[in-house]
């Protein structure tokens, strides 16, 4: 008798089960929702009321305090939301009810009110924790008796992501700065439900795979290289005691979870609505917020001490290793998510993005192409997993025609709209599409460079991604050297400043999560990934707060000093963690 997952590989598209190919789609849509509201909040927060398409008029500083807390909390969800689908909705349901909250998020978000806004946020935040890390876990599910073509899956499911991200940026963005903020929240919102239904309709094609929660969990184990040894072979012996939770642990757990969370709801509520839960710990140098933060820090760091001390060890030495990337990791996304905050700002107020004549058709030739080619790609995709599923599956064959053919004509329009005016001003939300067409270009160049002989180590990949993140920054520091304000420069520097960030992206990025698996003991594994979430995070969060000072920065220094911050820091972090690879490596015990 055949199994579902034999089933799904019956009908297969460019060599994958067609089931492979609804998770693309149904991540797509969800990423163009995700990627196209991300890129206009900030934006639209900012944005002079008295501007031609008024926004709300906040300081960058009180609107990176409130992207800072959703950027913060989307990677904190997912935990929560992992845990729900094991224990009680499995995973293709919970993948349903997180899209179908994000779809009210969206829906709010386009309402432009204030109570709306946080509605919409707040609704994001928890649709995403059911959504993000279930959709993958079916993936794994799928392949679980095919673990060779599981590498070649999560590439194509990665495209996916990259061209959700691509055309969600463009569409929405151009949506909302030509039209109206609304029309670019409205679509984000449109697509995500569309998503959600061709998802729903396409339930025969898996069978059982993701309907049930799991009762085993199957991990990748640790590389535990020269297990032969009498070492290891007792260490390994002696790891099988388990080191449980303390009283102390759980309760030191609670007290950190809880500064956490009431930092990330405090930090923009007391900037907007001047409401601060932790004034009673001020001093005369520190908001009290930040004293409170520190102090959680402090039990973090005795909690982390002292689960790791109990370890043999190899085990120790290893989970110190993975302590250290996730260190450095807070510098490189602390760096790199100034795409979300200041550099859309930069983009908006600094960067000359008015174009005439033959610079203008040159433009709207190559957004052209760039926009066409891979929108024909994905087109062709489709029609591949037609002919294979339509019998299947109408109902989501049918809903994903209906968003092709939306997208397409939307895409007929704005190039027309654009082909056709005497100046094309450049939305600002089209250079955020740049890391995702670079990831595009470059993605099989690093994964060809990594499955070579020239691999590099773990830390030597860290430090090229942060080093060449930190050229990217250095290229804007100089191109903004001595700018004026009101005066304007060349767009050159942000492109280029997007491919190197890109670049770094894919050296490191990669890397993180494969470390997770490899370093940490199997029963482990999901405290990790949530520590390693955790340390994302707290990057994403620094990078808005950061970000947030670009305007109080440049008029007290200047616009070159605000990039110099991020040029040096992530330099820094990338020398010291290249002259930590001995010391890496000998902690690793062998693992690669």
């Amino acid at each position: 008798m055949n199994t579902d997952i034999q089933n799904l590989f019956k009908d297969k598209v460019l060599g994958h089960p067609a089931g492979l190919f609804v998770l693309f789609f149904t991540e797509m849509w969800e990423r163009f929702s995700f990627y196209g509201m991300r890129v206009l909040l900030v934006n639209f927060l900012t944005m002079a009321i008295t501007a031609s398409n008024p926004g709300w008029g906040w300081s960058a500083e009180n609107a990176g305090a409130l992207f800072g807390t959703y950027a913060m909390l989307l990677y904190v969800t997912p935990i929560l939301g992992g845990i729900i689908a094991d224990k009680i909705t499995g995973y293709r349901w919970a993948v349903i009810i997180g899209s179908v909250i994000m779809a009210l998020g969206h829906a709010f978000m386009a309402l432009e009110t204030e109570l709306s806004l946080y509605l919409g946020l707040a609704l994001l935040v928890i649709g995403t924790g059911f959504f993000k890390p279930n959709i993958t876990s079916i993936i794994s599910e799928m392949y679980k008796n095919n673990p060779e073509k599981k590498d070649g899956a999560y590439t194509i499911f990665y495209m996916g992501v990259n061209a959700g991200a691509f055309f969600g940026m463009m569409l929405c963005g151009y949506l909302a700065e030509k039209i109206g903020w609304a029309y670019g929240f409205g679509l984000a919102g449109i697509f995500m439900l569309l998503g959600t239904l061709q998802f729903w309709f396409s339930g025969n094609l898996f069978g059982n795979i993701g309907a049930k929660p799991s009762k085993i969990h199957e991990v990748e184990l640790p590389q535990n290289i020269n297990e032969e040894s009498p070492e290891v072979k007792s260490q390994s012996n002696n790891e099988e005691k388990l080191n449980p939770f303390t009283f102390f642990d759980k309760v030191l757990i609670g007290i950190t979870s809880l500064i956490a969370l009431a930092y990330a709801i405090n930090d923009p509520m007391s900037k907007i609505v001047k409401i601060d839960i932790f004034s009673w710990a001020q001093t005369s140098s520190l908001e009290g917020q930040y004293v409170i933060v520190i102090a959680g820090l402090i039990l973090f760091l005795i909690l982390s001490v002292s689960r790791i001390s109990r370890y043999t060890k190899i085990v120790r030495d290893r989970m110190i290793a993975f302590i250290i990337f996730a260190f450095f990791t807070v510098f490189f996304w602390m760096s790199f998510e100034q795409g979300a905050s200041s550099l859309i700002l930069f983009a908006r107020d600094n960067v000359n993005r008015v174009l005439i004549g033959n610079a203008a058709v040159t433009f709207n030739i190559i957004n052209a192409i760039l926009t066409i080619v891979p929108l024909v790609i994905i087109t062709y995709v489709l029609y591949l997993l037609w002919k294979k599923t339509f019998k299947k599956i109408p109902g989501s064959n049918v809903v994903l025609v209906l968003c092709f053919l939306s997208m397409w004509g939307l895409v007929v329009w704005m190039l027309n709209r654009e082909f056709t005016a005497e100046i094309s001003e450049i939305t600002v939300s089209w250079f955020s599409i740049l890391n995702s067409f670079f990831i595009i270009v470059f993605a099989s160049f690093f994964s060809k460079w990594w499955e070579s002989k020239y691999n590099p180590s773990a830390a030597t990949k860290y430090a090229l991604g942060l080093v060449i993140m930190a050229v990217g920054f250095g290229l804007l520091a100089f191109g903004s050297y001595g700018v004026q304000a009101g005066v304007k420069v060349s767009m050159i520097w942000l492109v280029m400043a997007y491919l190197f960030h890109t670049l770094g992206e894919l050296c490191l990025s990669p890397v993180g999560l494969s470390y997770v698996s490899k370093l940490v003991p199997a029963r482990m594994i999901a405290l990790m990934f949530g520590m390693w979430y955790l340390a994302i995070a707290i990057g994403n969060k620094l990078a808005a707060v950061i970000g947030g000072q670009i305007e109080n920065i440049t008029k007290e220094y200047s616009l070159s000093t605000f990039f110099l911050i991020f040029t040096i820091v992530p330099l820094v972090a990338g020398l010291l963690v290249y002259a930590l690879n001995p010391v890496l490596k000998k902690l690793m015990h062998g693992v690669r």
